[in-house]
């Protein structure tokens, strides 16, 4: 009985333990907690510009774009908080740093040291509320005053509309505007930029004029849209410098225009792109070309197919080559060395020169210089006509400038004195005739009477002197005073007299 009851006493241990067991198996232990607060903040740990680690949404606070290191994204992400974090390349040199939240509210602090060749950054923050929301709070709430300083304080006027058009915020520049143009109980709904919303298109600008109250002027800004969903952002920028230029250009080019209306050369401009940019009336005259087909700007090679055809220009002798002859002609004008003188089938003769203007334009000048060819034909004719009738002259003739130049000398005086001036480069002057007459000539004083007379200034009375020619004998020298200073002096061999003997020597 006695080993009866040990077994029934084991088996119910047994049970026993193992009921407690299976009870345990279905009770949860419950997860140890830590005890130690955790420390509010974000961390950060980089080698070099590379960021090794970061505490759990530490990352969040990095400004990551495409193309810039994880020191370059951190330093974007907390520049707006933290203002004064070194750049990339000043890393490696600052051991410690610590930084004061900008906001005099926010009481984090960025501690920056160096620890075994790395650089940490920590961010203290002593919140309840989450490090990285608190963080990103501050951040755009720092980013948030900078722009709404950049938009109050810009110089030029800013201003946001709703979708009726009505104003709903300005900034300084456009209520300093507003006071001006409109007084100071002015609505404040109402624009006072005056142009059509239709004309903007995306980001396109358009001219607006704001008048003045004041003074009465106009002033001109240049109005820029852009659309955030149903409202509107609207920068203008103030453009009177711009205006005033153009009128000015635009009265310049009116007195220009009038200027060149009254010249009696045609001009022809062409701007860059070879097409007629300005023309005068002396031009439509010149070359009977209709002002209907000049207005409508014609480019080069057109200009002068019509000028051809109107038979303005010399007949081309290769019509196969007369592109080529004009795109020559158009080159050499670009470099202003184009000067010709065309003399055309109706008896006219035109002079035509090219000349290179600023930003690629070719101006063509274009003048009627028929008179002048007339004039210059007459008075060469007149020339030749008296050369040949003091060439009949059996006397020797030759006349000085008041300035001592040789100007006229005829057949006879060549053939006496063997002397050709026009054969000379230079200008021959009585000095040097002087000498190629005593050369030829026995010593007389009348050589330097001669001289004098001829550079003498004042009232002249006419003279004559006899020399004696080492050849041929006796020649009277008659120098008689013309006009306009000049000096003729005439050459007679005296007939019958003998050539004087040379004195015998004592």
């Amino acid at each position: 009985m006695a080993l009866l009851e040990v077994i029934v006493m084991f088996g119910s241990a047994l049970s026993a333990v193992t009921a407690a067991i299976l009870y345990l198996g279905r009770t949860p232990v419950r997860a140890v907690q830590s005890t130690e607060p955790e420390v509010p903040g974000l961390s950060f740990l980089f080698d070099g510009v590379d960021l090794e680690h970061a505490s759990p949404q530490a990352e969040i606070a990095m400004r990551r774009e495409p193309g810039v290191t994880d020191w370059q994204a951190l330093k974007a992400g907390l520049s707006s908080r933290f203002p004064g974090l070194p750049d990339a390349d000043d890393i490696q040199s600052v051991e410690t740093l610590t930084l004061q939240a900008a906001r005099s509210d926010d009481g984090a602090v960025l501690r920056l040291h160096r620890e075994a060749g790395m650089t940490r950054v920590e961010i203290e923050d002593q919140v309840s509320a989450d490090p990285n929301a608190k963080h990103a709070i501050q951040s755009l709430e720092s980013e948030l005053k900078n722009l709404r300083l950049a938009a109050t304080a810009a110089p030029y006027p800013i201003w946001l509309a709703d979708e009726t058009g009505s104003i709903t915020w300005r900034n300084a520049a456009y209520g300093t505007l507003e006071k001006a143009a409109k007084g100071v109980d002015a609505d404040d709904a109402s624009p006072i930029f005056q142009f059509d919303p239709d004309d903007l298109t995306g980001k396109s600008s358009v001219r607006a004029p704001v008048q003045m109250d004041g003074n009465g002027t106009t002033e001109w800004y240049s109005v820029t849209a852009t659309q955030a969903g149903k409202a509107s952002a609207f920068h203008a920028v103030d453009i009177n410098a711009v205006i005033q230029a153009e009128v000015a250009q635009r009265n310049f080019v009116q007195t220009l225009a009038k200027t060149f209306a009254q010249l009696s050369i045609g001009l022809a401009i062409f701007d860059r792109n070879c097409q007629l940019a300005l023309f005068n009336p002396a031009l439509v005259d010149l070359t009977s070309l209709p002002a209907e087909f000049l207005s409508g700007r014609p480019d080069m090679l057109s200009f002068f197919d019509r000028l051809r055809d109107n038979r303005v220009m010399p007949e081309p002798k290769n019509y196969g080559s007369w592109r080529q002859e004009i795109s020559e002609m158009i080159n050499a004008a670009s470099h202003g060395s184009y000067h010709e003188t065309w003399t055309l089938d109706t008896g006219h003769t035109y002079r035509v020169s090219g000349r290179p203007h600023p930003d690629g334009a070719i101006a063509f000048l274009i003048e009627d210089i028929t008179a002048e060819i007339s004039l210059t034909r007459n008075f060469r004719a007149e020339l030749e006509l008296g050369q040949s009738l003091m060439d009949t002259f059996e006397d020797a003739l030759v006349v000085f400038s008041s300035a001592g130049v040789l100007t006229f000398c005829n057949a006879a005086y060549r053939e006496m004195w063997k002397l050709d001036p026009d054969n000379s480069f230079a200008d021959v002057t009585i000095v040097d005739c002087l000498q190629a007459w005593q050369d030829q000539c026995k010593p007389d004083p009348a050589w330097g009477d001669m001289r004098d007379f001829v550079m003498k200034v004042g009232e002249r009375a006419p003279w004559e002197a006899e020399v004696q020619h080492k050849n041929t004998g006796a020649i009277r020298a008659q120098i008689s005073p013309i006009v306009s200073g000049a000096t003729v002096i005439r050459f007679s061999e005296l007939v019958g007299q003998p050539v004087a003997a040379d004195p015998a020597p004592s």
